[in-house]
């Protein structure tokens, strides 16, 4: 019987996960399943890998500067976290760390005071939690000592105060402000006395613009977290001073004058500064009193400067004032289409026209009554739409209408978990390279206090196409790198990223991203590993379990993680982890999980601190299922499929196969008497033929033998957990740029 083939490729816009159709509906380049993989110009490729920002986990994590050691290397107990009043500000709690030029001092429990976990040369090390006293003997003399509050990372933002396309990156965790030099170090507050932090819940992310101060050339960024319960909620950066904002909003004598005192946007608006979604109230002794929040508001500057006296005064004309949209939902989120902006409220969407005229400058005007956003920094700006996640769909607004534009996925928004107020992190971004939208966000099978993001939903915007990404990841941002990634710079190219990655050149706009233990990574599409950006704070092993404590892992059981920078006593086999790949076997809560210890880890010893974890992402791919003669009702027999893969030194991937919609991969397996052979897809050149293994292909034909005969045929690309497991293949690509299918029909299902 005469064999048919039939090629599917490319993966463009048909493709994607398509969930709005039954397997067997959906288009032939299209898939019912698609995680931690992605589609990309024609192929289908694995997803996004992170680095480290900076050249090591000390770097590339919120910190601060406390002190420096003396010439012994010591250091007396003048050096303390952030105090007011004498008490912790940043308040110590298991998890946080110290470090010492490269040795990491691991807070693993409190005491008045307590032994660290020392990684080090050092030969002392204490930390008090009650005075905030941090002192060493031994460590390495006069250098820099770091205190790391291990909070989560509540905004990535951009300050564009320096020289053209070289702006400062300015980082938020629930307490402190840092930037980033290299490494990051904190801003101190200290323009109002005893101002030194701020403060919010692990929901109260920072929205920040940059505009004008008192002259025309000044720029400041106006910063706002959105917690009406501070006295100093919202604050301006003038390069590194930190002041206060909280202007007067109209002519009454104190204690009855009313400010502004918190807004849940700013945003610069024809060369006004508009405050939106406002509370605003009186003060009683410089604490916020008698508060009304005006969700619905828009409230504006005067024209130009919003920093000279009255100018957000309502009492004068031409000043300062308000407009109330006639709407009780409260204003969401805000983004420009062209010359308009663009309000988004929980379920409408509004235009707030600019007038001309300056004693009443704007007006409201609806676009939309039903459809809206839910999540404030879920909406992403192109150049004629602005999308954001809502409650009812991914909605795009292009300044004249509102439309849904996740029809492929149309039940994944409901998968968001809104319990703990889950809709709250839901945060996106726009990644220029890959033409992608990022947004992360936790989906219901979050059930833990906290429940930070542990997925992202990957959006092609050139295509229309969707995947998914296991990943924990609290806010995205830009960064805009001083200089380029050079062979012999301070990254490790063998360990982190490829030499070829483009998206870290100098000055070039790359995506980054910050977690729950207040680490910050780069994304990169060329990179196929996961950044280590979990920290291991302790380690208990025993015969049959090893418990590791990772304050907020967010992890999951069968989740398989990579060790790295592991330091025990001498007589410990832990190091011995490290570049090894295990499986969680069960999770205790949110900061401990176990795993069954490898039998080679005789002696386990001590653990002695700087250890961590990063995240090991399994290919989950489900095709459509395929029956390419069922319009003349016949089954097909399908005896192999070759599929056109990227060539990479040691890859693999495992692809089983389901038979007329049975819930049972065949796998391995035998049928008939008839062994059906490996399915294990490789990706490396086959030693045995020569023109591969010469290694001048960079992609070629494999095939996989399936034999299999049915009503249709639906491919799954998995790994197994051996491949899972191995160092080699995480560090391996795959990239699938189609797959040719040899059939023939069989029996007529209707005989």
């Amino acid at each position: 019987m005469k064999t048919d083939r039939f090629l599917i490729a490319p993966f463009d816009k048909d493709s994607g996960l398509t969930k709005n159709y039954s397997p067997f509906l959906i288009p032939d380049e299209a898939f019912a399943e698609l995680t931690n993989a992605y589609v990309d110009r024609g192929q289908v490729r694995k997803r996004f890998g992170t680095s480290w920002m900076s050249n090591t986990q000390l770097g590339s994590r919120f910190r601060m500067h406390i002190g420096t050691t003396d010439a012994k290397g010591g250091l007396g107990v003048a050096a303390k976290v952030p105090l007011k009043a004498g008490v912790p500000i940043a308040t110590p709690a298991i998890g946080q760390m110290f470090s010492i030029g490269t040795e990491a001092f691991t807070v693993n429990k409190l005491g008045a005071p307590a032994d660290v976990l020392r990684s080090g040369a050092s030969t002392e090390a204490k930390f008090n939690a009650t005075t905030g006293e941090f002192w060493v003997t031994g460590a390495e003399p006069l250098a820099k000592v770091y205190y790391y509050p291990a909070l989560p990372v509540m905004g990535l933002r951009t300050y564009e105060a320096a020289a053209r396309s070289s702006e400062i990156l300015v980082g938020f965790d629930t307490r402190f402000a840092y930037y980033y030099a290299g490494g990051w170090e904190r801003y101190t507050l200290e323009t109002v006395a005893g101002d030194s932090y701020w403060s919010g819940s692990n929901t109260n992310f920072f929205w920040t613009c940059t505009w004008l101060g008192t002259d025309a050339y000044s720029k400041l960024l106006f910063t706002t977290n959105f917690n009406h319960l501070e006295a100093r909620s919202m604050r301006y950066l003038n390069s590194s001073t930190w002041t206060t904002f909280r202007p007067a909003i109209d002519s009454g004598v104190a204690p009855n004058t009313l400010y502004l005192l918190c807004a849940q946007i700013i945003v610069p608006f024809k060369n006004r500064l508009v405050a939106l979604n406002t509370w605003e109230g009186t003060l009683a002794a410089g604490i916020p009193n008698l508060q009304v929040n005006y969700q619905n508001r828009a409230r504006y500057s005067q024209v130009g400067s919003p920093l000279e006296p009255n100018s957000w005064n309502q009492s004068i004309p031409g000043k300062g004032n308000a407009i109330d949209c006639p709407t009780t939902e409260a204003i969401i989120s805000v983004e420009f289409i062209k010359d308009h902006l663009i309000v988004f409220f929980e379920r409408s969407t509004w235009d707030l026209v600019y007038t001309g005229n300056q004693v009443y400058p704007f007006v409201w005007q609806q676009i939309n009554a039903e459809l809206g956003v839910e999540s404030s920094f879920s909406v992403v700006q192109f150049d004629k739409v602005a999308i954001g996640v809502g409650n009812v769909g991914i909605h795009a607004c292009n300044g004249s209408n509102v439309s849904r534009i996740d029809q492929k996925i149309p039940d994944e928004v409901f998968n968001i978990h809104n319990g703990n107020d889950g809709v709250f992190r839901v945060y996106g971004i726009r990644d220029y390279t890959v033409e992608m939208v990022y947004w992360t966000f936790p989906d219901n099978s979050r059930t833990t206090e906290k429940s930070y993001p542990n997925q992202v939903l990957v959006f092609n915007y050139e295509t229309g196409t969707w995947s998914f990404n296991d990943d924990s990841i609290t806010c995205f941002g830009y960064y805009q790198a001083p200089k380029g990634i050079t062979w012999d710079s301070e990254k490790k190219w063998e360990e982190s990223i490829p030499w070829s990655s483009g998206p870290m050149g100098a000055l070039s706009r790359t995506v980054i991203g910050g977690n729950q233990q207040g680490y910050t990574f780069t994304i990169d599409s060329n990179n196929p590993v996961n950044a280590a950006v979990l920290q291991i704070t302790d380690f208990t092993v025993t015969d049959t379990n090893a418990t590791v404590t990772c304050i907020d892992h967010n992890l999951q059981a069968d989740d398989f993680i990579y060790f790295q920078g592991i330091t025990a006593d001498a007589t410990s086999d832990l190091v011995s982890l490290n570049d090894e790949i295990l499986k969680i076997t069960t999770i205790t809560d949110g900061n401990n999980f176990k795993f069954t210890p490898p039998s080679w880890l005789a002696t386990p010893g001590t653990y002695e601190g700087n250890g961590t974890i990063s995240r090991v992402s399994s290919i989950k791919i489900k095709t459509k299922e395929f029956n390419f003669y069922a319009s003349e009702g016949s089954n097909a027999y399908i005896s192999k499929v070759d599929f056109l893969v990227d060539s990479t030194d040691s890859g693999e991937i495992t692809v089983d196969y389901y038979l007329s919609t049975s819930r049972k991969a065949m796998g391995d397996s035998v049928v008939d008497g008839i062994e059906l052979g490996s399915n294990i897809l490789e990706t490396f050149p086959y030693s045995t033929m020569e023109y591969e293994a010469n290694g001048s292909l960079t992609r070629f034909w494999h095939p996989l033998y399936f034999s299999a005969d049915g009503e249709c045929i639906q491919l799954c690309f998995s790994m197994t957990d051996s491949q899972m497991k191995s160092t080699d293949i995480r560090s391996s690509d795959f990239v699938l740029h189609g797959m040719l299918f040899y059939a023939q029909r069989t029996s007529s299902r209707f005989q």
